[in-house]
């Protein structure tokens, strides 16, 4: 059997959408009396009060009744050239517009618990096949030096390199795979290595794009769009969504 194994409803994404689908957020296991604990911190505020948060230790909320996804992050990369719009911190900062802390697996769960199915990634043998998928709209939302609310499509802040206008196609949810460790049986979620908003083509891409993009560096397509982006270090809210047709 392959290590590789597309990402539909697995026991994992499961126990997460199930707690996805809960009122309160998923917390930790409490510790035994008899059990000496360490000293815990004092937890930051709710960003997002009124949302159901996913995880105490990640930024990730889940909006209801809009029927949204909204992942906590900061601009990476405010010009350069780029192989993906989002990725999880610690990745692949070095060409990314937005680092999201939030893992991969868990913005997919998230996905699932507002009503979207993975479709299947791109592949490239024998021949080239577009990601598909449900269509997703990504919107950022941020202050602006004057502290005023901003928002757009993430679109707008990626430049089509040969032609100079903003990326014109949607993403879809592609969903993926998971690896298993043929060592240790251990599987992981592949887009969790930093391809989470794609903008050249991966196999492991949850969102890509359903068109041909090179992931050669001399064959980039893509780049930040200067002058557009915030400036590197700005606190950003990604927002996923369903685009209904």
């Amino acid at each position: 059997m392959s290590r590789f194994f597309h990402c539909g409803h697995p026991a994992a994404f499961s126990l997460l959408v199930a707690a996805a689908a809960l009122a309160t957020p998923i917390l930790p296991t409490p510790t035994r009396a008899e059990e000496p604990s360490a000293p815990v911190a004092t937890p930051e505020p709710d960003r997002h009060p009124d949302l159901r948060r996913l995880s105490t230790t990640e930024d990730i909320w889940i909006d209801p009744i809009r029927k949204e996804v909204v992942v906590g992050g900061a601009i990476a990369l405010d010009r350069g050239m780029i192989e993906v719009f989002a990725c999880p911190r610690h990745t692949k900062e070095h060409e990314a517009i937005v680092a999201t802390r939030s893992t991969a697996r868990l913005v997919h769960a998230a996905l699932l618990a507002i009503g979207l199915d993975p479709g299947s990634p791109v592949s490239f043998d024998p021949e080239y096949v577009a990601a598909k998928g449900p269509k997703v709209r990504v919107r950022l939302r941020w202050k602006d030096a004057d502290g005023k609310q901003r928002e757009a499509r993430a679109q707008d802040w990626i430049r089509n390199a040969q032609t100079g206008k903003p990326l014109e196609a949607d993403w879809v949810f592609a969903g993926s795979s998971f690896w298993r460790d043929p060592n240790d049986g251990v599987e992981y979620y592949q887009a969790d290595g930093g391809d989470l908003i794609c903008v050249s083509n991966f196999p492991t891409a949850m969102l890509d794009l359903p068109m041909a993009s090179s992931q050669s560096n001399e064959d980039l397509l893509f780049e930040a769009f200067e002058g557009r982006v915030p400036p590197s270090g700005t606190e950003v809210d990604v927002v996923l969504s369903a685009i209904r047709e």
